[in-house]
């Protein structure tokens, strides 16, 4: 089976203090941090068995905070980029962290969804971070949340960034009719597929990937629908993939953020991303 693994462990700290992020400036105890090592390394060797089972996966990590502070987030990307059943790895991160070790991950495989937190750091370090992986043609998307008081600090990254990086703005959805039509103008110029991403899509009852070949991982090997959908549909390591595989109607009514949305076939979001999809490099962008 070709299946899409979005992981998330215990971790749920955070170096940044993005004012509206629940996880901003939270420190995990010692425990906390032991048990999502832990989580993880049970998730490493289950990954290493499905090789004999003949599965392909694709692997996101989506922690709750930034996981790339903790080697052992680090060790799991090198290692699984150079599995040959793992088509791809990738993570969302603030890419605060030294890069140096990102020579030893294999090129085609490894990717990076990298969040942009103007007033968390400095333009000149994040652009200094994200030029380390242009230049090592490490593939990467880059976007911020497009609130209004980050406007500047996005267009003027957007000038800064070479013209091949993709940069995506999240819609922020916390204030309904945030935007006006000026608003949506000028963001659409920043990142031509923006409109995309405004919509709450009507999902309840359709079609979609998740629960038949893209699952979300729990650190205990819970898994569910979905994100946002949190059906539990079974355990990872009990279950295997093809124990947990089956068509779910999704039982929300709307799916707003991409990790959730671009698994709905009937938005065709494939077509738009093609093999990049999981870390948001349209095709035109890919490196």
């Amino acid at each position: 089976m070709k299946a899409t693994l979005y992981y998330r462990g215990a971790l749920s700290s955070c170096n940044y203090d993005c004012p509206y992020c629940p996880f901003s400036k939270t420190t995990d105890s010692k425990e906390t941090l032991a048990k999502d090592k832990q989580q993880l390394a049970d998730f490493m060797s289950w990954v290493r068995e499905q090789q004999g089972a003949g599965h392909e996966l694709s692997i996101f990590f989506n922690p709750y905070g930034e996981a790339l502070v903790h080697s052992w987030y680090r060790e799991a990307m090198t290692e699984l980029s150079h599995m040959p059943h793992v088509a791809k790895v990738a993570i969302q991160t603030n890419l605060s962290v030294k890069l140096d070790w990102t020579e030893q991950l294999a090129r085609g495989k490894a990717a990076f969804w990298v969040t942009y937190h103007p007033g968390q750091t400095k333009q000149a370090n994040f652009l200094s971070q994200c030029m380390k992986l242009y230049e090592q043609r490490i593939p990467f998307s880059v976007g911020s949340v497009g609130i209004r008081s980050a406007f500047p600090a996005i267009e003027e990254l957007r000038k800064l960034l070479p013209e091949d990086v993709y940069l995506w703005v999240n819609a922020f959805k916390d204030q309904k009719a945030y935007y006006t039509e000026e608003d949506i103008a000028h963001l659409s110029r920043i990142d031509p597929l923006f409109q995309l991403n405004i919509p709450d899509y009507n999902s309840f009852g359709k079609s979609c990937d998740a629960g038949a070949n893209v699952f979300y991982i729990q650190g205990s090997g819970i898994v569910k629908r979905c994100y946002s959908d949190r059906r539990v549909i079974g355990q990872l390591y009990r279950d295997g993939l093809e124990g947990l595989s089956a068509d779910r109607p999704c039982g929300m009514k709307k799916c707003g953020c991409y990790i959730g949305y671009i698994h709905m076939p009937e938005l065709k979001l494939d077509e738009v991303y093609g093999k990049s999809l999981l870390e948001r490099i349209p095709a035109g962008f890919a490196r």
